[in-house]
């Protein structure tokens, strides 16, 4: 960063001013639906915009006579937009070319930057700093759905260094940024592969062959429902008072104070879309109403056990009505090919090896993300903090 350093000794040795977002940008422009005909607009709401990668995603497409009562301002090129509902959530993005004239969301602040005073890129750095953090949640207005006037965000106060600097910090910032971008789409790609690699490994492997005994889970398995656990009974650490796991119908709810089983178990999920789920569970824990305890009772191993569930969709077998399930009959009746134990245990070892791969790269690749946007927020604050002119 000595390039940096040597541009602020020039440029701006003692400072650099601090005016209002008002100041350095102007506002957008509402359409005249009156005046645009039939014309189509791509529509940018507040879910269009991803708060991780600030990105606009989905869209709709409007016209006059459909366009929703929030389909009000015209963005262009290089404006920066932020949502002033739940505005903690701090979802902003950058309007790209491809979204010159479209419509946003009458729930976003508009900020366009004056081009002769702040870069775009430097203005949207500014909006991701912890210090403009600090001032939406102190200045937005609380409720079941918090928010932040426009002019409270115009009335933010940032530094305005000479455009020489904010160039260089713009570049600085972005080389983190386009890295990071970089390693998410290497690392989800390899996790995509392994993925496909090891559902493909489970087909093979988990087919029925014409030599296997058919039985249904019911001779299999135990199958018992777990008991209704008060949610306020639920704690979401583990601590003294609350040592045990306790399962709902999508895994791992919190701690409770109290076991209801030992030993290595299954567990299914049983409510709706989150039937199906099937979990491994080893020591003492709770599981609810929600979650089928499976435990094998005939010569099935566990392991082997888990794979052959995962696999079968169980979705399928949900009861339809107001409070959709997978009832513990049904999962008894299901008929299944079982291979011999010895089998088993090699299908089972083969498939935990990849299980293992891909839960290691699921691990790691959000780590190592979260690991690079430390690293980038760690400079962004470090670059974007000056001393103000005259102070």
């Amino acid at each position: 960063m000595s390039r940096l350093d040597d541009l602020i000794a020039e440029l701006c040795p003692a400072g650099v001013p601090f005016r209002a977002l008002s100041a350095v940008t102007t506002r957008g422009t509402n359409v005249r639906w009156r005046e645009v005909g039939e014309a189509e607009f791509r529509y940018i709401d507040l879910t269009s915009v991803d708060r991780v990668t600030r990105r606009i995603g989905d869209t709709a497409t409007v016209t006059a006579a459909d366009a929703p009562s929030r389909a009000q301002q015209i963005v262009h090129a290089g404006d920066v937009i932020f949502a002033t509902t739940r505005p903690a959530q701090m979802r902003w993005a950058v309007i790209p070319p491809q979204y010159e004239g479209q419509l946003a969301s009458t729930g976003y602040c508009v900020l366009r930057p004056d081009a002769e005073v702040i870069l775009t890129g430097f203005l949207a750095h500014l909006l991701g700093a912890q210090g403009f953090r600090r001032y939406v949640e102190a200045n937005q207005i609380e409720g079941n759905y918090p928010s932040i006037p426009d002019n409270r965000i115009r009335k933010y106060r940032i530094p305005v260094p000479p455009l020489e600097v904010q160039r260089e910090i713009v570049k600085i910032l972005d080389t983190f940024t386009e890295l990071e971008a970089e390693l998410e789409a290497e690392l989800e790609a390899e996790l995509e592969a392994r993925s496909r690699q090891y559902a493909h490994h489970q087909e093979v492997l988990l087919s029925t062959r014409g030599d296997e005994a058919t039985r249904t889970l019911g001779e299999l398995f135990d199958m018992r429902s777990g008991r209704f656990m008060a949610a306020d009974h639920i704690a979401p650490r583990q601590d003294q008072g609350h040592p045990f796991p306790c399962y709902g119908g999508n895994g791992l709810r919190g701690y409770v104070t109290t076991a209801s089983h030992r030993g290595s178990r299954l567990l299914v999920g049983r409510q709706g879309a989150l039937s199906g789920n099937v979990h491994r569970v080893d020591g003492e824990f709770y599981a609810t109403e929600h979650a089928v305890v499976v435990e094998p009772i005939s010569a099935v191993d566990h392991n082997w056990a888990f794979h052959k569930l995962t696999t079968m969709n169980l979705n399928q077998y949900v009861s339809q009505g107001a409070q959709p399930g997978l009832a513990v009959g049904t999962l008894k009746s299901l008929a299944i090919g079982v291979p011999d134990i010895g089998a088993q245990r090699r299908v089972a070892a083969a498939l935990d090896k990849f299980d293992a791969l891909v839960n290691d790269l699921s691990i790691g690749l959000p780590a190592e993300l979260a690991a690079r946007r430390r690293q980038y927020e760690h400079y962004r604050d470090r670059l974007l903090t000056f001393r103000e002119l005259g102070a």
